[in-house]
């Protein structure tokens, strides 16, 4: 059991880089719907998740409907500026689907208007456009780990263990 994080057209290596260290560090799976603005062997990808990749499971999509058509019956989360609910709102399960929309536009507005129910936003002041994608994904993936009880990290005693 873990979280999917799902990113639609990835445009910056960067933040793509540090999602997929988040994933591997959580234990959530990466779903990358294609275009995406580098090539996944892009020296800065990986330079900055090297050390996580062997602990990733990733899944590209083509497009939408790809993606859709493959995982047709999961439950879904739209992460959006627009949004009528916060991220805390929302009650995670293991298994959902959190939706991240390309760094220069966000999700599509027509995918978003069929969702409106299932869109969630982190709050922010009136004047900022955005957070940085990654930081936006560390953020509601560690409110959903919270909410299902950090499935699958780990426990007090295994920390006990190291400092010992």
């Amino acid at each position: 059991m873990s979280m999917n994080i799902v990113l639609h057209e990835p445009e910056i290596p960067q933040n793509t880089g540090n999602i997929a260290r988040t994933c591997a560090a959580t234990g959530a799976k990466l779903h990358i719907i294609k275009p995406m603005g580098f090539e996944i062997d892009d020296k800065k990808l990986k330079r900055v998740g090297l050390d996580y990749w062997h602990m990733l499971s990733i899944t590209y999509y083509e497009n939408l409907e790809d993606f859709f058509t493959k995982n047709p019956d999961a439950n879904y989360y739209f992460c959006t500026t627009k949004a009528p609910h916060t991220y805390a709102e929302a009650e995670f399960k293991d298994e959902d689907f959190l939706f991240f929309g390309k760094e220069t536009k966000g999700l599509p507005e027509d995918l978003l208007s069929k969702n409106l129910d299932k869109c969630i936003r982190i709050p922010m002041v009136s004047d900022a456009r955005s957070l940085n994608l990654s930081n936006s994904v560390a953020i509601v993936v560690y409110e959903a780990m919270r909410q299902t009880n950090y499935f699958n990290l780990m426990e007090k005693s295994d920390y006990l263990t190291l400092i010992k």
